[in-house]
Parts: structure tokens; sequence; C-alpha cells
């Protein structure tokens, strides 16, 4: 029968992962400042402490909910003061107590506890004495199997006379699972105890026999691999002696050779590895080179072809399923399935060389998603290699054999991967390759890229020809002219221009908005963007020639959505300007400004960037000087040679114009294009920069409504430029009236959307005069 004692009042020590029995010594270390001030109250008086199991160890000041209400009463014995303020604790268990009530004082946990008494007449019971007896059993077993129970252990367990104390003893050093430990401390009847004990105590038998036999197994697997080898070791002694060598590994690489389709070369050198391999001495290292060698060989996709899908129909769905617009591109790509499709009629065995295309165009229009798409409507396999900041030609070569670590370039690492030899093969930023003292990778694609040599590529770790001819090569690019002209004459260039507002917002309905629902873990139409809020999403946050921006603008709304969605509870959310503007907070972009009023010597100019089309304003003014010509806002070469022509075309024509033909003498001019931080270059400014200055020389202003772009000749021609959609875009966002462009740029006009060529007076010119009576406000 248990009874209860007087409850005490005991500073209270938490134990993390740890459980305490009665009559039983414990070490511990003590490191919070609660856990060392109770240490120490506890020396100060009668050394008693009460100690409880947490919960959760990771709880670091545990209140009454955070503790298991049976803990130990102990005494500690001895105290080991540690650097940082940590205390070493020995302490010896007396006896079980419930936690009543939790106080604190001056940072101690004081805890009201009821002790627990066992009534010892219940121990001398006949049922009783079994059970002590079988618990002894039980633990002798289990010594017998286990090597956690050493003898001096096991004698001091059988010299114990009390059953409490037995029970304890075994308890703490028997059971390790916390679950068990914890169920014993809780059990205050000792009949009770012992049984529970009885049940761990057998679990524990079973559990440690399985130990020692899967022990004894993996004892027995290491003997007999020793004897294995010993004895391989002699047999390969007796067959070296026989001059028989032949290893079960070098009649694979025999058996693989011969169902592998090499061509002759390919076949000659690996036959002459496989038999330097079989000569060499065991525990050579050269013996795992040649074999890395030889499976690089047999792992490529001699012979393996990918079907191609000729259906112009399936291509074109799935082309038109994620990318819109893109004409040019997917014109492109049918033909070629086209003419496929004809040489297969006529020759079910003919072999087509892919074309080498060159996607060109700004970063985020989709330029690596089609050639996806591509390869997904032809049915080949994929792979793709990113050329950005390669500068060693060793990376598409690869390394010679005679280095140490030595592997195949990223192009037969590539086709190894596609696992057939007809795969598409992207090389992503084509332009923005390098080169230094480890050679010029771009030069070494020269080879990869041209079809009259890549039917026989010869990686350097290889050394033997490997057909690329059947590969659908295509290459991205930002800009062109990064790229060495060898390079860019092996390559079918197809622009990729800019997404029009329009363009972006068919994009978004069709795209975007549904992929970033999806990808945001919301409902299928759960968030639906008005079209009025999508075009003020897309003119006042993103200012680009892709759609990148717009798809982590769009992403930003939907997770805004996603919190309004919870907070008002309702399963669909209607998002028009108001609500995209209150999410995304203010426009971060406004139209292009242009003045309103005319000025002398200010014209509106336009540019190409690697990020789409931008308005240039050119200003000019002019002052009592010598003659001086500057030219500011961070120009490169070209463009200041652009106004350099500019000055001499009107020196030139001053009579026509009615100015001081001793101008240049007398007046110093300074030409300046803002945003001076960003770099400009390039010809196309020269039309407005002569426009510019003759306006200031002669106080004429310039028409605001107008924007041009032209390169200038000194004899007053005005040449075609590039860019023509970016720059037109940047017009049309603008509210630009009228265009003046280069003659020959007409047939570039004739790409652009219907509804954007409406809104410009275009004029076409061949002459700066022209450009002058169209430009000024009078003449």
């Amino acid at each position: 029968m248990t009874t209860t004692a007087e409850t005490l009042n005991l500073p209270l020590l938490p134990l993390r992962g740890m459980i305490m029995f009665p009559h039983t010594v414990l070490h511990f270390d003590v490191g919070r400042d609660t856990s060392v001030a109770a240490v120490e109250h506890a020396m100060m008086t009668d050394q008693t402490i009460l100690v409880l199991t947490q919960k959760d160890v990771e709880v670091e000041e545990p209140e009454a909910k955070d503790l298991y209400t049976v803990g130990t009463i102990a005494k500690v014995r001895q105290v080991l003061h540690l650097p940082g303020n940590n205390l070493r604790v020995l302490a010896e268990g007396q006896r079980r107590a419930t936690l009543v009530s939790l106080t604190r004082e001056n940072n101690v946990w004081m805890a009201a506890a009821d002790p627990v008494i066992e009534d010892r007449e219940d121990f001398a019971t006949p049922e009783m004495t079994a059970l002590v007896r079988m618990t002894l059993d039980y633990f002798e077993k289990f010594a017998e199997i286990s090597s956690r129970i050493s003898g001096e252990l096991l004698r001091s367990v059988k010299g114990v006379t009390d059953p409490d104390e037995l029970a304890d003893m075994i308890a703490a050093n028997a059971l390790t699972q916390m679950e068990d430990r914890r169920t014993l401390l809780e059990t205050i009847p000792l009949k009770e105890r012992l049984e529970a004990l009885c049940v761990c105590l057998a679990r524990e038998i079973k559990f440690a026999s399985v130990e020692k036999t899967v022990q004894m197994r993996i004892k027995s697997q290491i003997d007999k691999n020793q004897k294995d080898y010993y004895l391989r070791e002699q047999l390969k002694a007796i067959q070296e002696e026989l001059g028989e060598d032949d290893s079960d590994d070098i009649e694979e690489y025999r058996q693989r050779l011969a169902k592998t389709p090499l061509n002759e070369e390919a076949r000659e050198k690996a036959e002459k590895e496989i038999d330097r391999l079989a000569r060499m001495m065991p525990g050579t290292p050269e013996i795992t080179v040649s074999e890395t060698y030889l499976d690089w060989i047999f792992d490529m996709p001699w012979g393996k072809y990918t079907r191609d899908q000729i259906s112009l129909s399936r291509a074109r769905r799935i082309l038109d399923e994620d990318h819109y617009g893109m004409k040019q591109v997917k014109e492109r790509i049918m033909e070629y399935l086209a003419v496929m499709g004809m040489r297969l009629k006529q020759d079910p065995k003919a072999s087509l060389r892919g074309p080498i295309l060159c996607f060109a165009g700004p970063p985020g229009v989709g330029k690596t998603s089609i050639v996806k798409a591509v390869a997904r409507a032809m049915g080949r396999k994929f792979i793709q290699m990113s050329l950005g900041g390669v500068r060693d030609e060793a990376e598409i070569f690869g390394h010679r054999r005679t280095y140490i670590g030595a592997i195949p370039g990223r192009v037969i690492a590539g086709m190894k991967r596609a696992g057939s030899m007809n795969p598409v093969f992207l090389f992503d930023e084509i332009d923005k390759m390098g080169n230094d003292y480890r050679g010029d990778p771009a030069s070494a694609m020269l080879e990869v890229l041209d079809g009259e040599q890549n039917h026989s590529f010869r990686d350097h770790y290889m050394e033997i020809p490997f057909d690329l001819s059947r590969v659908l090569f295509v290459t991205t690019a930002n800009t062109m002219e990064s790229i060495p002209p060898p390079l860019r004459d092996r390559m079918e260039i197809i622009e990729v221009p800019s997404y029009t507002e329009e363009e972006k917002l068919q994009i978004a309905k069709l795209h975007l908005v549904r992929k970033q629902i999806e990808e945001n873990g919301l409902p299928a139409r759960s968030v639906r963007i008005s079209e009025d809020a999508l075009k003020f999403i897309i003119e006042g946050y993103t200012r680009e020639a892709g759609v990148r921006t717009l798809s982590r603008t769009l992403a930003k709304v939907v997770r805004k959505a996603a919190v309004d969605m919870l907070d008002l509870k309702k399963d669909v959310i209607q998002v028009n300007r108001a609500a995209a503007r209150r999410y995304l907070g203010a426009e971060r972009f406004l139209r292009d400004s242009i003045p309103r009023e005319a000025y002398p010597g200010i014209a509106n100019g336009l540019a190409y960037t690697e990020v789409g089309g931008e308005m240039l304003a050119v200003e000019c003014i002019t002052m009592p000087g010598t003659g001086k010509l500057t030219l500011t806002g961070h120009l490169g070469d070209v463009m200041k040679e652009s106004g350099q022509a500019a000055l001499s075309w009107v020196r030139n024509h001053s009579g026509e114009f009615h100015l001081d033909p001793e101008f240049h003498q007398k007046l110093d001019i300074h030409i300046h294009v803002p945003e001076g931080a960003v770099p400009k270059d390039g010809p196309s400014a020269g039309v407005t920069m002569a426009t510019a200055l003759l306006s200031a020389l002669s106080g004429i202003p310039v028409r605001p409504d107008v924007a041009m772009t032209g390169e200038i000749t000194l004899g007053g021609r005005v040449l075609p430029i590039g860019g023509v959609k970016e720059k037109m875009l940047a017009a049309y966002r603008s509210d630009i009236k009228t265009l003046i462009l280069p003659k020959e740029n007409r047939k570039d006009v004739e790409e652009i959307p219907e509804h954007i060529q409406r809104k410009f007076d275009i004029q076409y010119v061949e002459r700066i005069g022209q450009v002058i009576d169209l430009a000024l406000l009078r003449q």
C-alpha cells in the first residue's frame, strides 16, 4: 500500500533528456540560471532538491505545464564549478515525490511536493518474492547477451535485498528508452512496477539477441571477405603463372564492346585500351583511369536516336501553348519540320543535318523556354549548357587524359546525359563567353557549330570522333556585338523582339496569372485580375523588354490577394486598378516624360538597350568661347564620333541656315545626353545631335512631339539603324506623334503590329535636310 508523507517545499531542478531514479547516483551538468540557483539554494540548506524531467527539451524556462509530475527527491553530494557559470553535480536519488505546486522565489523555482512512502509489509508476500526472483532472472539473461552490463554491476544488483531499490537500480541501468524509464518512475505500486520492468526486460532481451545475431553475421561476413580476398590473390598469382589473366571486368568490357555500335576508329581505340587494361598489374593506379575512360566510351549513345515526331499541327499547338507571339521563331521551326518531313517521305533512312539557330533578343522574352518547347514538339531530348562566364576552352573540348582528374568537356557530357545522338542542344548566353590565358572558348565553339566539321567532333579526353551532325543546336544571346564574326557566321540569327504592351497583356492573361496562382498554392481562378488592372500593372510597375518583372509583380499581387482571402474569408478575390495599387504601392514608373513646350537645343532621340527601347533626350547649348566641342553623358567612342560628324555637317552648311560662318571659332558647344550614369553608344543618335546642334545655334526650337533616329554621314545622308521595334515601343509609351526614321528601315516597320503603326505619323527620310524641315518649328 502506498502513502504520502507531509508536503515538502524543495528547490526544483528540471532535467532535459534524463530521468533520475531513487537509490541511484547520477552525474549531470547544470547551466541555466534558475537551475544553478536551485543547486546553490540546496547547498545552503539541507542539500535536498526535487529532480523532475522536462516534457520538451527545447524549452529554456520550463513552467509546471512543461514538467512531468512524478520525480525524485535527491541529495546533492558534490558540486564542481565549471567555466561559464556551469556546475557539475553529483546527486543521489532517495525517493519518489509528486509535484503539487510551483512558485518562484528570488530566481529559484520552489516546488511543493508530496513524498511517496511504500508500505514495507507488502514486500514479504510470496507473490512479491516470486516477482523479485523473476526480475533478477530476466536481468541476468539480459547481462549475458548485452555488453552494456558489467560483471561488477551484476554483482551489485544481486546483493540488493530491498525490492524497491532493486527495481530502481535495474531500470536505471538496463533500460534505454525514455518512455520506458518514465513509465517505471511514474508507476508507484511496487508490484505493478516489477511486472512492467519484467515486460521491458523481456523486450530488451529479444532486441539484444537480434543485435548479437546481426553482429555475429557481420563479423562472419568480414571474415569471409578477408578469406575471399586471400583466395582471389592466390588465384590471380596462379593465373599469371598460367597466362590466364583475364578477369571478370575485362570480359565484361569485351562484351560491351561487341554490343556497342562504335565507329571504326572508336572500336580500335577501345580494343587497344581493353588489352592495355588486361596487362596491368593488380593495384596499379592506372587501372581506375582506364576503366573510367572505357566507361565513358561505352556510356555514350552510339547509334541511339529518338524518333522525330513530324506533325506540324501538333508542333504548332505545343509552341502556342506557352508562348504568345514569336512569329519568326515559330515559322522557322515549322520550316525545319516541313523540310524534314519531306525528306523522310522520299527516303525514310535519310539524315537531315540540323540547322544552327541563334535566338537573339532582350532578357525575359522567352528565348530559353521556346527552345524547350521546340524539343517537346519534336519529341527529342533537351540538353542545356550555360556559357555565361565560361573562359576555359577545356569546358568545351575537355582535358587531355595526361592530366590527373581529367574529364570530357560539357558537350560530350551533355550527349551522354541526353542518351541519344539527336537531342536539342541549347547553348545559353553565348554572348557572355570570355577569354583569357586558358584559351578562347568562342573559338572552340567553331568546330561544334560548324555543320561541315561536327560530324566527327573530337573531345580532348575521348580522342575519338563523335557525330554531332544530327543534333539541333540552338543558341541564345542578348546582343550580337560581343560574338566573334566567325562564330556569328555559322549561326542563323533569329531576332526575338521585345514585347509590346498589348502582347504583355495577352501573355499575362493567358499564362502568367494562371501560373502564379498555381505556384502560390491557390485554387484555380481564385484571384481574378481585371484587364484594366493588368494594363495598370504593366504600365506602372514594369519597364522591361520581356515579362520577368511582370511575372514577379503578379506573384506579389497573388500573395497579397491570398492574405485578403484569409482575412476576409472569401473564396474569390477580384483585383481592379485600385486594389492593384493598394497591393503594390505607388507606381514605380511613369510614362517617359517629354517636354510639352519647345526649347531650342533639345531634341528627342530613340535608343536601343539590352532591355528594350528608351527615349533619349539630346541637349545642346552654346556659349562664348574658342570653338571647343564637349560631349558628356557617359558616351561611347562611336556616339562621340557621331557628334563630331554632326558638327562638321552643320559647319559645312552654315550658310544655308543663315548661321555666323565663324561660330566654330567664337562659340563653345556642349552636347549632353541625360542619365549620365548609364553608358550609351552607337551611331543612331547622329540625326538627333545634328538637329539639336542646329536648333541651339539658330535659336529655333524643335517640335516636342517629334522623335527621330538614324546615323548621319558627312554628306548629309541618313543611314539605317537597328532595334526599330524597340525604339517604336519607347516612342509609343511616350505619346510621340511624329516619328522620323531612315527610309531603308521601312521594311522593319512593316513587322510592327498595325495598332502601333497607326499611332504615329511616320516620316521616312534619306537626307538630314529633310529631318531639319520636319523637326524645327519654323524655317
